[in-house]
């Protein structure tokens, strides 16, 4: 099969782990892949498996003879000019290339890569789409809706990372989505349950993970809880990984707030390794798809407290396998946080739980499934191109 990947995303993060995955995959077992993605970065290490396993990579966001550091002041002036400019280069090279069995269009949101999938409509290609997220935080403009509704009812497949994003997302749009199905993203931590637990004799540790901005991942509103009375005196500390935009305010608050049980480790690469120094991780998020980091948690056997926002209360059962805050606000995260804290003594426990929960959720290799699943679609879209043309040529 022919199968083409864009993604409008313009840095790495979360959203870009399944298509990446599931193009490797699909390069891996001999079909032929082709990626159209903004902002390629050739040291990221996906890019590079994905190079040696052959398949061809286009950077929508290059202009040609034009130094990247020029284009990116462009964007920067004018967004709209910038997706202009990345469309009518997908254009291009889709209208240049053999035609493919099947384009997967990967968006970080819900609708933040229509205009990407609205080329595809265009050329009439047969294309899905994986949405990563769907929040109250971003709605699209009305004079929006209409292409959106007509690239939605034109894919072969719209696919989510939770069914709190297909449900919000119908909410949005205003119609149904018969052809929505959930899929899981893959992840870096071992399959294998774990059977370690760290030492919880002087100090309970939560990790913090996720790309440090407070718009959508709330760490300001952790931050404030940690600086009420009861948390200062208590025995615990707050680790936060991962990069930002935000770090160095945040980390500013955290010290304005005099805060001594709050570390910022920045990004790491060894996920597992996370887990062996932590008992639990703590997301304040504001907005979420499903993170990849709370089903590592799971996974990994720690305790979870999360808001309710996204798929979190998909996986989590509040009090069972991990402790879900009612919203994203101080008061509703420093009651789970409380209601946390005095059952610390069944967090090994509550670990447990989920790890079991997990596993019954999510399959070993998500991006196996995935990369089926668009095979699956491929062959069918082959399948109905070739008797329509038979029926035509009749």
């Amino acid at each position: 099969m022919n199968v083409v990947f864009i993604s409008g995303n313009r840095a790495w993060g979360g959203s870009e782990e399944l298509w990446s995955a599931a193009a490797a995959v699909l390069a891996a077992d001999g079909h032929r892949v082709t990626v159209f993605k903004s902002g390629v970065d050739e040291s990221e290490p996906r890019i590079r498996r994905l190079r040696g396993l052959s398949c061809r990579i286009r950077d929508l966001a290059r202009f040609p003879l034009m130094p990247r550091s020029l284009f990116t002041l462009v964007r920067t002036l004018s967004s709209a000019a910038a997706y202009g400019h990345e469309a009518v280069r997908l254009l291009v090279g889709l209208a240049l290339s053999r035609r493919p069995d099947l384009v997967l269009v990967s968006q970080g949101g819900n609708h933040d890569g229509y205009f990407l999938a609205e080329v595809c409509r265009r050329l009439r290609l047969p294309y899905a789409i994986v949405s990563h997220k769907a929040s109250e935080l971003y709605w699209p403009a009305d004079g929006q809706q209409k292409t959106i509704a007509a690239v939605y009812r034109a894919a072969l497949a719209c696919f989510f990372v939770s069914e709190h994003s297909r449900r919000l997302t119908e909410e949005q749009f205003g119609f149904p989505l018969p052809g929505a199905a959930v899929v899981r993203n893959p992840f870096l931590v071992p399959w294998e349950p774990r059977t370690d637990w760290p030492d919880d004799r002087n100090e309970w540790r939560l990790a913090c993970i996720g790309r440090l901005h407070p718009k959508e991942k709330g760490q300001d509103l952790l931050l404030r809880v940690l600086a009420r009375r009861p948390w200062r005196d208590r025995p615990m500390s707050v680790t936060f990984y991962g990069e930002g935009l935000q770090r160095a305010s945040l980390e500013r608050m955290a010290q304005n707030l005099g805060l001594t049980n709050v570390t910022f480790a920045g990004f790491v690469h060894d996920v597992p390794a996370i887990w062996s120094g932590h008992h639990g991780l703590i997301l304040p998020s504001r907005c979420e798809g499903l993170p990849i980091v709370l089903v590592e948690a799971m996974l990994s056997g720690r305790v979870a407290i999360v808001t309710d926002v996204g798929g979190n209360a998909e996986v989590v059962e509040d009090g069972a396998s991990g402790y879900v805050a009612a919203a994203a606000t101080e008061g509703a995260l420093d009651e789970a946080m409380e209601r946390a804290w005095n059952e610390r003594r069944r967090w090994r426990e509550v670990g447990a739980a989920a790890a079991a929960r997990i596993r019954k959720l999510i399959p070993p290799e998500p991006e196996r499934c995935f990369a089926d699943r668009l095979i699956e679609l491929a062959g069918s879209a082959s399948s109905t191109s070739s008797s329509e043309a038979g029926k035509t040529s009749r």
